[in-house]
């Protein structure tokens, strides 16, 4: 490692400093650079290779990979390798349905306080509880029903976990189509402070989706208790399929139209944004382990189907650093890849396991979840938008090599350290995903076998994102800019690429390939996820943003493309179906807020000179830390004139203006002031052509101008025009977004399954 250290800046400093840094008993940061945690993370993960050689070797591969953020270890990786610590490095976990018993229910509420307060998130299926309203004969009472348990897994995980660890818990709570409870499930999140600290998602059968095709009824049902073989331990375990498949009874609750059930499940998501839908018979049928487990739930983010005691760990590579020029790096590419291949097969070895069912699972299958970041700024910088043919043509160039090269990778570690141990070759190739396979892989598979069941996965990345300083997982760019509100005032934060291209392109208009997620179609999102899940073998963490005005038909509609084009699974936002989410309003409906910028002790600026009819003025403009204009003072003649009171009384004035914090930025309402002061003339002016000042404030307009950067015209109606598209430009960015709970932005955003604040990094998952 040379002598030379990254320093970070802003959001991305603080979270270094805050979630990665290693600290010491104190809780004081011994890492001051991120190059002493990429060192720290490849040291660990290398020290399971065989030999001295090895171990230096893929250190050194190791961090040249991680060095800049171009392969991206998740933030498990970053808090718990190397540090003695018993966090753990594992991203997703999915434990066994509870059993049906209250000793059952609170084994449950036990792992998942564990296993939130060590950083995991967990995600598991209800469907083993019996319904609402079910008589127990030994209490002489009826059951609750799995949803009632549900908010007291939520409690735990929203209200206790963050008490005690550094966030709060992340939870994935499912139910299967035909449990008799279903109804009460997925209308749940309608109700106000309801199952706060989970998502919730409805596993949807083949068998549903052909009875919504046609129709038909859809029965609603659950196994008969009185049978002798339900009370006995293991027996049932939430799997209706198996129990019925064994001959035993199952007794029928009701009958409902199946188009009902899926009407309700679209009305539920249009109101509130759930529940998700899992299509988890096709998971089970695409999946690679097929033959000896089945997936029951999803983690908390639904990237991770899982059978009980699954568990996953992630990592990314950057698209946005392997592209140079506008040209796409692929050689670069599967270089990353392979490194990434390897450092987690590596982590599986290297992990503390939290109890020996969940080491022996993972042991069996080695199961690792490779994906990508940066997907919507390597397009931008290609200069391609997200969402057009073009960019699909090259999605599927990159993720069909991310796939190919993936599995070459694990073929080749299994020649070298031997395949998962539950590795069969011929049951393995009959999996629906593996039946997508090139011919070629599939023949050496057969023969050389493979290192890892499952390679794949995007994942919700949204503080690694920042860290990194890209877009978040394959998401397109949220907003290119959004308001920060802190103790030194406010400012306009700009997305990196967007901001440099403001910089060096004043007063142009904005090239078609700076799109963010509302200028999608959600049917653009749908497809694009669907060619994505075409090249990856796990699942994928997506958000579909909806605008406002998206009717409940056309959820039905989305939903079932997404069933059509081979998602497994979606996750729906619109905007404005959640309570406490801003939306856009009306210039009507806009009212100003009264708050006012505080001045620091120090503040910098720039003074321009300039003449007009009254004498040479000098204008000091001076800025937030955002770069944004907060004041302006002139000078002009001599002190106590009456000329210089004018231009004091102006400047007073223009300032308090600017320092107004409403519902505009700075730099949008200097935008109104230079609208309200150019032009203004008197019996003088000075200067000819386009130099010419009319008067005091022209010439203040005119050092606003250029202090915005924007370019001089020839008239004032083409500097009008300029201004005008300006704030037009700046309104068309600001999107809109939650309230972040930590630092009070309006900042936090919901992409890939999760809630993740651009103003400081906070995340619910």
């Amino acid at each position: 490692m040379n002598d030379q250290f990254t320093t970070l800046t802003g959001i991305r400093q603080h979270l270094f400093m805050d979630r990665y840094s290693l600290k010491n008993s104190n809780g004081e940061p011994v890492e001051q650079y991120p190059e002493q945690m990429w060192k720290r993370v490849s040291w660990a993960l290398a020290q399971i290779e065989k030999t001295s050689e090895l171990r230096m070797r893929w250190e050194g591969l190791f961090y040249e990979a991680i060095k800049d953020f171009k392969f991206c270890p998740a933030g498990r990786f970053l808090t718990s390798a190397g540090t003695g610590t018993e966090t753990t490095m594992i991203n997703c976990f999915v434990i066994p349905s509870p059993e049906d018993t209250r000793k059952g229910i609170m084994e449950t509420l036990g792992w998942v306080t564990e296993i939130s307060a060590r950083g995991g998130g967990v995600g598991f299926n209800l469907s083993s509880l019996r319904p609402r309203g079910t008589h127990l004969k030994q209490v002489n009472g009826t059951t609750s029903g799995p949803v009632s348990w549900a908010n007291l897994y939520s409690v735990a995980a929203h209200d206790v976990i963050q008490q005690g660890g550094s966030r709060r818990g992340a939870l994935m709570i499912m139910l299967w189509d035909w449990h008799p409870d279903i109804e009460e499930f997925i209308l749940e999140k309608k109700k106000p402070g309801r199952i706060l600290g989970a998502n919730l998602s409805v596993c949807v059968s083949d068998a549903f989706m052909e009875a919504v095709k046609n129709d038909w009824d859809w029965e609603l049902k659950y196994p008969d208790t009185e049978f002798a073989e339900y009370r006995t331990p293991g027996k049932w375990q939430g799997d209706l399929e198996t129990w019925i498949g064994l001959g035993y009874p199952v007794k029928k609750y009701k009958t409902i139209k199946a188009r009902y059930l899926w009407d309700l499940i679209c009305e539920s998501a249009w109101g509130s944004a759930e529940p998700g839908v899992v299509f988890m018979d096709r998971y089970n049928k695409m999946n690679n382990t097929w033959y000896f487990e089945k997936n029951i739930a999803t983690n908390p983010c639904g990237e991770q189907g899982l059978p009980a005691w699954g568990v996953c760990n992630l990592s990314s590579i950057n698209l946005s650093a392997l592209v140079n020029e506008g040209k796409f790096d692929f050689h670069k590419f599967e270089d990353m890849i392979r490194v990434g291949i390897r450092f987690l097969d590596n982590a599986v070895d290297a992990e503390k396991y939290l109890n020996p069912e969940i080491e022996k699972m993972q042991q069996r299958e080695r199961r690792v979840g490779l994906g990508t970041i940066g997907l919507a700024d390597a397009l931008i910088k290609m200069k391609i938008r997200y969402g057009s043919k073009e960019s699909l043509d090259i999605i599927e160039k990159i993720f069909k090599l991310l796939r190919d090269v993936s599995y070459l990778t694990s073929i080749e570690l299994a020649q070298e350290k031997g395949s998962f141990p539950a590795f069969d070759a011929e049951k393995f190739l009959q999996s629906g995903f593996m039946q997508t396979m090139p011919e070629e892989i599939r023949n050496k598979i057969r023969q050389f076998g493979l290192r890892n069941a499952l390679l794949l996965t995007e994942a919700p990345t949204g503080k690694i994102s920042l860290l990194a300083g890209v877009s978040s997982g394959i998401e397109p760019v949220f907003s290119f800019s959004y308001i920060q509100r802190d103790r030194l005032g406010e400012r306009t934060m700009y997305h990196p690429l967007y901001q440099e291209w403001l910089k060096n392109n004043t007063g142009q208009e904005i090239p078609r390939y700076f799109v963010v997620a509302d200028d999608l179609t959600p049917e653009e999102h749908v497809r694009i996820q669907a060619l994505i899940q075409k090249y990856t073998d796990s699942s994928i963490s997506k958000t579909v943003n909806a605008p406002q005005k998206h009717t409940i038909e056309d959820v039905k509609n989305l939903y079932q493309l997404a069933y059509e084009t081979g998602c497994k699974g979606i996750s729906y936002m619109r905007e404005g179906s959640r309570e406490g989410t801003l939306v856009r309003k009306t210039e009507e409906e806009k009212k100003p807020e009264t708050v006012v910028w505080q001045r620091p002790m120090k503040i910098s600026g720039s003074t321009y000179k300039l003449k007009t009819p009254v004498g040479t003025a000098f204008i000091t403009i001076n800025h937030d830390d955002g770069g944004s204009p907060v004041e302006l003072f002139i000078n002009i003649g001599r002190a106590g004139s009456d000329i210089q009171a004018m231009a004091e009384a102006l400047g007073r004035v223009i300032s308090k203006s600017l320092k107004m914090m409403g519902n505009t930025s700075p730099k949008e309402r200097s935008v109104v002031l230079v609208e309200q002061l150019q032009g203004i003339g008197g019996t003088r002016t000075t200067g000819f052509g386009v130099d010419k000042v009319l008067s005091l404030p022209d010439a203040v307009a005119r050092v606003l101008v250029m202090d915005l950067g924007l370019a001089r015209s020839k008239d004032r109606s083409d500097k009008q025009l300029e201004l005008v598209k300006e704030r037009n430009l700046e309104e068309s960015v600001m999107r809109k977004a939650d309230i972040c709970p930590n630092c009070g932005n309006v900042s936090l955003v919901h992409e890939m399954g999760c809630k993740t604040c651009y103003g400081c990094g906070y995340s619910e998952c």
